[in-house]
Formats: structure tokens, C-alpha cells, sequence
């Protein structure tokens, strides 16, 4: 089934960019960043963003990152895939991040979102500091839950803090 990204959630003041792979059918029927409840992102950045207070609104969540200065958007624009995950992706088409010179900071939200940005946009990265996170999704059970959001927040916060 082909399925197509979202709207990138970035501005002319993003300096921290936040890189998925595809987002998941349930995001994408409701076209909202990291709608999966099992998927632990909008949790993250309400824990170190937010003091853990819950951002219920679409409005609230975009407002919160760019007030910090984050943008969110995806490496693949559309791609064939059956269900949600990264592993059932095929026939990707990237996105081109060239227009967004602001960014100095990406953050890929898993190995896959890394792979096919390096894929197609290898020179992007040239002049900009690159972090691999543990992914939040729930399908990346591996690693417990309490490791990945250390990682998150040590580089969310220092970053920040530039």
C-alpha cells in the first residue's frame, strides 16, 4: 500500500531537526506526528520538554517544539508498505531537506530513519551534527524504555542548551 509523510513542522527558526523513517498508519490517518499512544516520543518530550505535563492538542505539541527551536519531519516522502513498520518499507522516494538551511542539529528517531537520510541526503549532513536515538516506536522493544529515554534527553537537553 502506498503511503506519504506528513507536512514537515519546521520554520525559519529551527535549529534541531527530529528525523523519522515513514510515519505509522495511525499517524498518518490522523495526520499527527507520533499518534501511536504505545509510541513513547510525545512522552519523551513532555518529560524533558514540559516538565511531564501532557500536550493534548496537535497545536500544544507543534507550539512546544518550536518554542525550543525543533522541527519534525521524515527521511522517505512515500514509500510502498504494508502496516507500520520500517522493516516492510519498499520502493522509498526521499524527501529533499536542502530548503531548510537553519537546521544545525538532526536527530534521527531510529537506525531506519538514519539509513535512507544517509541514503539520499548525505551532502545535507556534511555542515551538521547527526545523533542516532534508540527509536520511540513500540516496536523496538529491545531496549528498555528507561535506557532510550536517557539517550533522548542527554542530547534533546544539550542540544537545548547551545
Amino acid at each position: 500500500m502506498q503511503k506519504k509523510c506528513l507536512e514537515p513542522w519546521i520554520d525559519d527558526k529551527t535549529r534541531i531537526l527530529i528525523v523519522g523513517t515513514m510515519p505509522g498508519d495511525e499517524s498518518i490517518e490522523k495526520q499527527m506526528y507520533y499518534a501511536n499512544p504505545q509510541n513513547r516520543f510525545w512522552k519523551y518530550i513532555q518529560e524533558i520538554l514540559n516538565n511531564g505535563i501532557e500536550l493534548k492538542s496537535k497545536d500544544d505539541k507543534q507550539k512546544l517544539l518550536q518554542s525550543n527551536g525543533i522541527g519534525l519531519w521524515d527521511s522517505l516522502s512515500k514509500c510502498e508498505r504494508d502496516g507500520s513498520l520500517d522493516s516492510n518499507i519498499e520502493k522509498e522516494q526521499p524527501n529533499d531537506f536542502s530548503k531548510f538551511q537553519t537546521v544545525k542539529y538532526i536527530l534521527f528517531n531510529g537506525q531506519k530513519a538514519a539509513k535512507y537520510f544517509e541514503k539520499y541526503n548525505l551532502e545535507y549532513l556534511s555542515n551538521r551534527q547527526s545523533f542516532s536515538l534508540p527509536s520511540t516506536s513500540p516496536a523496538n522493544a529491545s531496549i528498555p524504555d528507561a535506557v532510550k529515554f536517557g539517550k533522548w534527553k542527554e542530547v534533546l537537553q544539550s542540544l537545548i542548551e547551545k
